[in-house]
């Protein structure tokens, strides 16, 4: 009975358990363009050949389009690439949250060694020998040497600007646009199979951690919770994702084993509901994930 009053309380509210992105989040726009020049530049891998953008590329929804990231030496990763768009709003960063914002999860990336390889003495060296980084750094941090701590500050502002107000969605509920029919439909249906208990909040997302394979356990949890925390009951645990502009990010999952979005919302429904959602239903589902797509970021435009 107290299930049934949840899921029906869920159901009746649940256009407020989402929230529509602010039109405008602040960040500090100097230093967000120098997080761009320091985002796209391969100067920040060992052989110079990676990039931050080279695992979160903007041409596929600042995701990465592979199952697992190539880093530097062609050294490949063991997890998916989740997009950088709107992680801002992300309550932890990375798939098992070990990050706790953005600032602190650039530490892994720059020093893993399937990634970038890099040791903060050999960013800091590269980059103060770097006549445009030390005029730009000046300029910003006001100090004639560039460390680490400025380089990670720099990034996690670009990153900050990454965020994609306006969607289909997000203007349906300021009561600006309308849906189809397919549209409220899918909606409706990803309220009744219960997605939306997990995928709310501004990011639809993102701030929770939930346990993949809850009715049919998945075979590898690679990357889950447990392997930081070693709790048993971490296993297979891992930071919801947001569904924000999710039609552009493909693979999904921690494993890439979705390869698209019908595919992602059928496995869902199998693992976590243990039920084949009809075909109707999942691609219904489908067409309402796809009025989740924003706006491009608004610094971008300013800044190109």
């Amino acid at each position: 009975m107290k299930f049934l009053i949840f899921f029906i309380s869920v159901f009746l509210f649940a256009d407020k358990l989402i929230v529509p992105i602010p039109e405008n989040a602040p960040y500090n726009k100097e230093k967000a363009k120098l997080g761009k020049y320091l985002f796209f530049d391969t100067l920040l891998s060992r052989d110079k050949t990676v990039s931050c953008a080279s695992c979160h590329n903007p041409k596929f929804g600042w995701a990465d389009k592979r199952a697992v990231s190539i880093g530097v030496y062609g050294r490949k990763g063991f997890i998916q690439s989740p997009t950088v768009l709107n992680a801002r709003f992300n309550f932890v960063q990375m798939w098992d949250g070990s990050c706790k914002n953005l600032k602190t999860q650039i530490n892994l990336p720059i020093h893993n060694t399937f990634e970038m390889d890099m040791t903060n003495k050999l960013v800091e060296k590269r980059l103060n020998n770097s006549k445009f980084y030390k005029k730009e750094f000046q300029k910003i941090y006001h100090t004639k040497y560039i460390t680490f701590d400025m380089v990670k500050d720099a990034i996690a502002e670009f990153e900050k600007a990454l965020y994609t107000p306006n969607c289909k969605f997000d203007l349906y509920l300021k009561g600006k646009a309308k849906l189809t029919k397919e549209e409220k439909k899918g909606y409706m249906l990803f309220k009744v199979y219960g997605c939306i208990i997990c995928h709310n909040g501004v990011n639809i997302g993102g701030n929770s951690f939930q346990k993949i394979g809850v009715i049919h356990p998945i075979k590898d949890c690679i990357g889950d919770r447990y392997s930081l925390t070693h709790n048993p009951a971490d296993k297979c645990v891992y930071k919801v994702p947001t569904l924000r502009n999710i039609a552009l990010t493909a693979p999904y999952f921690h494993d890439a084993s979705a390869k698209t979005l019908l595919d992602a919302v059928e496995k869902m429904g199998y693992y976590n509901l243990g039920i084949n959602i009809p075909i109707k239903d999942a691609k219904s589902i489908v067409k309402f994930l796809k009025t989740l797509t924003g706006k491009k970021p608004k610094f971008l435009e300013d800044s190109m």
